[in-house]
Order: structure tokens, then sequence, then C-alpha cells
């Protein structure tokens, strides 16, 4: 990743000096416990984890607006008949196209990138490497180009050896002794939205934690009560929040469909929505980029956001050293996923990891969730009321951005202050990043 490529915010002067950076990290970063090894990803045999494997790759291959590309190492999703070019490279990437025989349409654009659109499918990726050969543009730059990325929403997907969620008992009330952490703080949640009724079902939790608008429902369910592979991620993302920030308000807008599935113009979409008291942006979500390039238009949207908010993506749950967008950026706070054995806290054998982890949390927590049945593949039904138990980087995202929010009131600091605080804890593994407990 040619750090060049990575915008950067600058770190807030004057205020923090070392050792009060260190002082404040202790209330969000547990102690180290050393480098552990990373345990090898599990192998098959979990068959509610295969079926819900297989009903997420039946629906990616249902979905008419996904494509594949599969080439080894450089897998990704993307929207077909679609191409992204910076704005300021339009015209000339339209040109070639058009002398390529590729007639194209400008179509609408967003966060400096413009789509062309074709009318008939072709190779985009093929195209993409064509046009980032600097053969083709002999005295010139080259353009910047990509595909339009489909991004996911992480919780247990992405052909790693996870698990659906599973139907729990009901979260205890909130500590009273706990509502002062994040008060005064708004994250908000890029994600599925949240479920019509959680401020009712969850009054505890969620009641009056948020502005509940018709635009930011989760639309949940295939039929009648039947979930959809990730409906209610986004209530079980706001849960989470709120467990570690008991007094912090959410702002839920919906980037992903029920199923998971988005792209890069739905998050920058929904981070435009955003009200603007938010400081903290959750990002339990990503995807992977043709030859690992940063995502155009998510960096360019990541940059525009104010210098003293943070940003948490996760890390993805793959089990790969891959970078994952947008956590992968620079301004972005990436997060992957620990868990807890008889021997201690060990990697997640299906987190994704690597130096451009900033922290990790366990990733197996318990939420609130709706109400309603998940129907996988040779499997009894899953039924679910009003809380469960799931497991991913999307979830140790979650707590680290209730974290900050929590830091943030508990040292008097801006979001990116809380983050420079949390982050100056050692290293709990190399790959891994901060642990936040």
């Amino acid at each position: 990743m040619p750090p060049s490529d990575h915008p950067t915010v600058p770190e807030p002067g004057g205020r923090l000096s070392r050792r009060r950076i260190l002082a404040l990290s202790a209330l969000a970063a547990a102690a180290p416990f050393g480098v552990v090894p990373r345990p090898a990803p599990a192998l098959g045999g979990d068959s509610d984890a295969t079926a819900y494997q297989q009903a997420f790759e039946a629906a990616l291959a249902a979905d008419q607006n996904v494509r594949r590309y599969t080439a080894p190492g450089r897998e990704i999703l993307y929207r077909p008949r679609q191409l992204l070019a910076a704005d300021a490279d339009v015209k000339r990437v339209t040109a070639w196209l058009r002398n390529q025989n590729h007639p194209v349409t400008v179509g609408a654009g967003f966060a400096g990138v413009t789509r062309l659109l074709f009318d008939r499918e072709t190779d985009i990726p093929g195209l993409v490497t064509k046009l980032r050969d600097p053969r083709q543009w002999p005295g010139q730059t080259v353009p910047a180009v990509q595909p339009h990325h489909v991004l996911l929403g992480l919780g247990n997907i992405m052909g790693n050896p996870g698990t659906p969620p599973r139907a729990a008992a009901a979260l205890p009330p909130p500590d009273p002794t706990r509502l002062d952490q994040g008060a005064g703080v708004t994250v908000g949640i890029c994600d599925t939205g949240i479920w019509r009724q959680a401020g009712t079902c969850h009054p505890q939790w969620l009641g009056g934690a948020y502005l509940p608008q018709t635009d930011d429902e989760d639309p949940l369910y295939l039929h009648t009560d039947v979930l959809a592979l990730q409906g209610g991620h986004g209530t079980f993302i706001a849960g989470l929040v709120r467990q570690a920030a008991p007094g912090v308000r959410v702002d839920p807008e919906q980037a992903l469909d029920p199923t998971g599935v988005g792209d890069e113009s739905t998050v920058v979409a929904a981070l435009g929505r955003l009200a603007p008291q938010v400081s903290v942006f959750n990002l339990s979500l990503g995807g992977f980029t043709l030859d690992d390039q940063p995502s155009l238009p998510l960096a360019n949207a990541v940059a525009a956001l104010p210098a003293t908010s943070a940003v948490v993506a996760a890390a993805g749950n793959a089990g790969t050293s891959r970078p994952l967008w947008p956590a992968a950026l620079d301004r972005v706070l990436a997060v992957a996923a620990v868990s807890q054995t008889s021997g201690g806290l060990v990697p997640a054998a299906d987190s994704c990891f690597g130096p451009w982890v900033d922290a990790c949390a366990l990733g197996e927590r318990h939420s609130t969730y709706v109400e309603g049945q998940l129907l996988l593949p040779g499997r009894p039904v899953r039924q679910f009321h009003g809380f469960a138990v799931w497991a991913g980087t999307s979830f140790a995202t979650g707590h680290v951005s209730g974290r900050l929010a929590a830091l943030m009131t508990g040292g008097d600091l801006s979001a990116a202050e809380a983050r420079t605080a949390l982050l100056a804890a050692p290293r709990w593994h190399p790959d891994y990043g901060v642990l936040v407990g």
C-alpha cells in the first residue's frame, strides 16, 4: 500500500502531553499480553457455518448487480457495466474508451469520482488494468480509475469459518454508574439501518438513544418474519456501541441492504446523511479492491470528514493479511477481532490482520437484535426474540467506537484525540494492534 495513496489527518497539537496520552490510553486499552501466535483458520465441519456460507453465496449469485473477479489473490466483488474515474480524468478516460470501441455514457458522480456507464456486459477489471498501464499514456500521468467495488457487512461472511447469529437471553440493564460514559457524543453507524421497533423493544439500551427516521430503517426481512442474512446487523452494532458507552447517542444510516451488500456509493451517501454532531463514524463493513489500491471515493469521503473526528472500520473476516477498505486507509482506525479461549485471548482465526490493523477487541458479543427467524439450508430454524450473540470484526469495531466515545467524555477529548490516546498503548500483537477492553 503506497503511503502516498492514503490521505492522512494531522494529529491535534498542543493539548495532549505524552504522559497524558499514556494515562488516558489505560482507560480504553487492555494491558498487553505479549505476542501470541495466530491460530490457523478453522477447518470445515460446522454445519451451521457451512449453511450460512452457502446461503450467502447463493444470495450473491442471485444478485444481478454483483459481479465477481476471481483471479487468485486479487478477488473482488464489483458492480457490472460501471467504471469509476477521478473527476479530473473523466474526459481523457472517456475518449480512450470510445477509441477502443467501448461506447460509454457519463453518469452521476460522487466523492470526487464519476461513473462511466457501459451499455453491455464488459470486463471491467480488464479495462481498469489497461487504463492503469503507463504505456497507454505516453508523456501523461496515468488516470485514476477503478471498478465500482461492492462492500459487505462484516458479520461472519466472506468465506470465513464463522457462524450465523444465535439467539440469546436479554441483556441486563445498563449500569447506572456508567451512564455518563459517552454522554454528549454521537456515533454515526453506517450499516443496514436500524430495526423500526428497536427503541420500543430495547427501551433501556436503545430507547431515546437515536432519532427514529423512516429512511434509517433496516428492511430486515425477505418476507413475513424471515430474516435476510444480515438483517439486524445495524441494530446489533448500535447495542454494542451503547454497551461500551451507555450515555452515547447513535445516528444509524442505511448503507447496506439486509443481505449485507452495498457499494462505495451507498457508503458515501450514508456518510453524507449523518447528523453534523457525529464525531465517531462506525463502518462495520468493507471490501477488497482491484490490486489492493485504496478506494478513491472512500478515501475522498473520509478525508473530507472533520479533522477532529475519528473513523473506525472493521478489518474483515477473510483470515488474510490482504488490506480491506476503508479500514486500511491511514485516517481510519482498523479493528481486528480476538477470541476468548481457556488459555486466554488469541487472534480470531477468521479475522483479517496485518501491520495496517490498529486495534483489536473481542469479536464474539451479545447485543440487541431483532425478532424473526433465520432459515438456513438443511438446518433447524433459528428463532430470535430481540437479542443475539454474533461474532466478527464488525462487532469488535462497534465496541471500539463506543470505547472511543467513553474516552472522549472521560478525558474531555475530541474524537481524534481519543484515537491518539487509545493507540498510545503497546501493540498486543504485531498484526492486531492495541487490545481494547
